[in-house]
């Protein structure tokens, strides 16, 4: 896909991975959307990229809907789609008191990132899914983030590696139903990546984390990440994959 003056759509890319990945489409020509909560952050990015900021609620079908419909007015139908935005709440089943986790915290996770994804992702495939194709009939990239998390989760991630799971396991089935119309759908599965959620740790517990990578034994980069989209961009055969990009760490329980 030649990405030059096309659209493309980064949830969550106000900050962090979806920051890197704003920034590494735009370099390469991509007139990107930038969905994002953030309002100073997210219009900042876009003025630095020559892109467009929409404050979207990714859990709502209205918000993302027009949103949509705004930034294909603006920038043309969109042919790529990556789904950064999502939260990691942290709360245990059943807490020190003996009290169970409320349910809405809960659900929080379950919302944003799981009901969020799907709900951009289809709301995309929509649009596009009668566009003109390209080569080999291809009419977009759809990039979905998943987490290892998903496949080891730990102690107080029930909701984050529920919601992560679930993002995982709905690649194959959403890249065939897809694959008719020329939409390709894959999935990263970060692992220990310094983020802004990562920030709030302290230095120590920073080094701590990042010790447990095997190689490169440090915490990943959110240019890494943006690679990592670049890649499955540029490779066509590359589909219903959930690709772990984590120096080969593998999770303990706590």
């Amino acid at each position: 896909m030649n990405l030059e003056n096309i659209g493309a759509i980064v949830t969550g890319g106000a900050s962090g991975l979806g920051e890197a990945t704003t920034r590494m489409l735009a370099k390469r020509g991509v007139k990107v959307a930038i969905f994002d909560l953030n309002d100073e952050q997210g219009k900042a990015i876009a003025a630095e990229t020559g892109g467009a900021f929409f404050k979207v609620d990714v859990t709502s079908e209205d918000s993302v809907a027009s949103a949509i419909a705004e930034a294909e007015a603006k920038h043309g139908p969109a042919r790529v789609c990556v789904n950064c935005a999502g939260i990691a709440p942290g709360d245990r089943v059943v807490n020190r008191d003996g009290s169970p986790i409320p349910l809405d915290k809960f659900r929080r996770g379950i919302e944003i990132n799981l009901i969020g994804t799907f709900n951009v992702l289809s709301k995309f495939a929509a649009r596009i899914h009668d566009a003109e194709p390209f080569e080999d009939g291809e009419r977009g990239v759809i990039v979905n983030t998943a987490s290892i998390a998903a496949f080891e989760g730990q102690i107080g991630q029930a909701s984050y590696s529920a919601s992560k799971a679930a993002v995982a396991g709905m690649a194959l089935p959403i890249a065939r139903e897809l694959a008719r119309f020329g939409i390709r759908v894959n999935t990263i599965a970060p692992g220990l990546f310094w983020t802004p959620m990562m920030a709030g740790f302290t230095q120590e517990v920073q080094d701590s984390l990042a010790a447990q990578v095997p190689f490169p034994s440090r915490l990943g980069k959110a240019e890494e990440y943006a690679q990592m989209v670049a890649t499955i961009i540029d490779n066509r055969m590359l589909n219903a994959e959930v690709i772990r990009l984590d120096g080969a760490i593998r999770m303990a329980a706590k």
